[in-house]
């Protein structure tokens, strides 16, 4: 690949979807790109690079999609999971006991794997919570990811990822080699296409934010947009989750992290609804 065309390529996913392209990945452009040339009837990369210069944004579109496409698995890392069921719905259920109202937003939820887990431990809790509405709104750049997700279709192979045997039996019908989640678990989520280079005040304020494995993709001015967008979104005693991998430290001060707690954080200045670890 021409070094002008990569970093015409780099340039233009930095642009749409805030994902940076090190010199060193590409091959991950040649990779993903190469389909979407074909698609639109192009020999190769060098044509395609003459049409994100003319501007074709249906092309460009699809670029975006291709590299943008993540894969993603039931109860990811799991702490998070244990930690949302143990200290953070404890903590909100006291604290909403008023309104019975909690909000959740699952960011860049690719195939809808990490909503529809909080869904299903909600749904665990049974009759605690049966007089209690949760909305969860999960978004993504991909439409691809988001019609997927919608309709709760999914491999053996990715069943098998991190969803615990007695859950799938549960929730899901086996139809062929594909397995079909529950209805009544699709209906607690509502998925929606959406760019985190967006201003975010469009989604309302949530109560818990999961934003995970997504800013290691950014470079640090971008984090920092995001990070801050997320805490005028938050309310004062949510939280935000990150992954592993990520921190707010030397990026934005509107965070810190909640003690006992890796991977959760508070709004500065603001006493998390969760159980104190330990």
């Amino acid at each position: 690949m021409k070094v002008e065309d990569f970093d015409l390529l780099a340039k233009t996913v930095k642009e749409r979807s805030g994902l940076v392209l090190s010199k060193d990945k590409a091959y991950l452009l040649e990779t993903r790109l190469m389909p979407v040339a074909r698609k639109h009837g192009l020999k190769g990369l060098d044509e395609l690079s003459d049409q994100v210069r003319r501007r074709n944004e249906t092309l460009i579109g699809d670029i975006t999609e291709a590299m943008t496409t993540n894969e993603s698995l039931f109860f990811r890392d799991n702490k998070p999971f244990d930690q949302f069921k143990t200290a953070v719905l404890p903590g909100l259920m006291k604290a909403r006991e008023g309104q019975k109202r909690v909000r959740i937003w699952s960011a860049a939820c690719s195939s809808g794997q990490e909503p529809y887990s909080l869904s299903m431990l909600i749904k665990e809790e049974g009759s605690k919570l049966a007089d209690w509405r949760f909305d969860i709104t999960a978004t993504d750049i991909s439409m691809e990811m988001i019609n997927k997700a919608k309709a709760g279709i999914y491999t053996q192979f990715e069943v098998q990822r991190g969803l615990p045997i007695t859950l799938l039996i549960k929730y899901f019908k086996q139809n062929g080699d594909k397995w079909i989640l529950d209805s009544a678990i699709r209906s607690m989520v509502q998925f929606k296409p959406f760019n985190l280079l967006q201003p975010l005040s469009g989604l309302g304020q949530f109560d818990i934010v999961f934003c995970r494995n997504v800013l290691i993709y950014f470079d640090q001015e971008t984090k920092g947009k995001v990070l801050d967008g997320i805490a005028d979104q938050l309310s004062d005693d949510g939280v935000l989750y990150l992954g592993g991998a990520e921190t707010v430290l030397g990026i934005t001060d509107r965070f810190a992290p909640v003690p006992g707690y890796r991977g959760m954080y508070q709004k500065k200045g603001g006493t998390p609804a969760v159980i104190p670890a330990g």
